[in-house]
Order: C-alpha cells, then structure tokens, then sequence
C-alpha cells in the first residue's frame, strides 16, 4: 500500500455496489424514490475501503481510493427519521465547533445522546436473540405437526 505525505488528501469515490442500501430498504422507500423524484431517506451506512489508486511521483493525478457500502439500515419510521436527522445536525455542529467551518454551531453536542431515547423503544440483542430463538422453536413444533 502506497504512503500518503501528511499534505496528500485522497479522492474518495463510492463504488456502484448498493446491494447493502436495497436490503435494508422497505418496498414502499424502493418504490417512492422511483415515483417521486426528491423523495428522501436517512440511512446509517457503513463504508468499507475496497481498492486504491496508488499515485506515482511524477504523475499529476490524485491519490484516491474506492469505498463500498457494506453495512446499511434506512430509517423507517418518522422517529427514526428525526432521530439521524437530529444525529447528522449534532455532527455537523461538532465539525462546525472543531474548525472544518467558518460559522459557529450551537455548542458541542454528542450524536449518541440524540439518539439515546430512540435506542430505548428498540429491542436489544438479547431481544433479537430470544425472538430468534422463539422464531427457530415455532419452527420446529410445526415441523413435528
């Protein structure tokens, strides 16, 4: 893997593979951004690298490097929609607060606490696990009927 001098900033380019975003979309989010142009959905992603351009030193093209999106949930609630929007806002500030921006936000403010009321009405992994577990038992009951 090629080294970046601390002033070399690479390219990031979204590789086309989506498959993570459609999954984890409902039939109707799939449909309404097709229907209606401008329609909008908040996702959590997960972006892994998956390739790079190294760059010589006697070319002049930028270093960059292809990332993929392997992990994603869109929002499908209204409060889980609010909620992101209230996360990415609380991350903005926090870039805005660290210098990235020339205006000043409202304060620091951690997106984990934005979220920390919607992550109570969620079920937990031991609640997934036992739902599983439920799911897998019926499963077999009716398989012995």
């Amino acid at each position: 893997m090629p080294k970046l001098s601390p002033a070399d900033v690479p390219e990031v380019k979204l590789d086309a593979a989506a498959a993570a975003v459609e999954a984890s979309m409902t039939r109707e989010q799939r449909r309404g951004l097709f229907e209606k142009p401008g329609t909008v959905v908040y996702a959590i992603v997960e972006l892994t690298s998956k390739s790079y351009t190294g760059h010589a030193e006697d070319e002049d093209k930028p270093a960059q490097v292809k990332v993929r999106v392997t992990g994603c949930e869109v929002a499908r609630t209204d409060e889980d929609a609010a909620a992101l929007v209230e996360a990415r806002r609380a991350m903005y500030r926090g870039r805005q607060i660290d210098g990235t921006f020339d205006e000043v936000g409202q304060g620091p403010m951690r997106p984990d606490a934005s979220l920390s009321g919607l992550m109570a009405s969620k079920p937990s992994e031991d609640e997934l696990r036992e739902y599983k577990r439920r799911r897998e038992q019926d499963r077999q009951d009716e398989y012995v009927r």
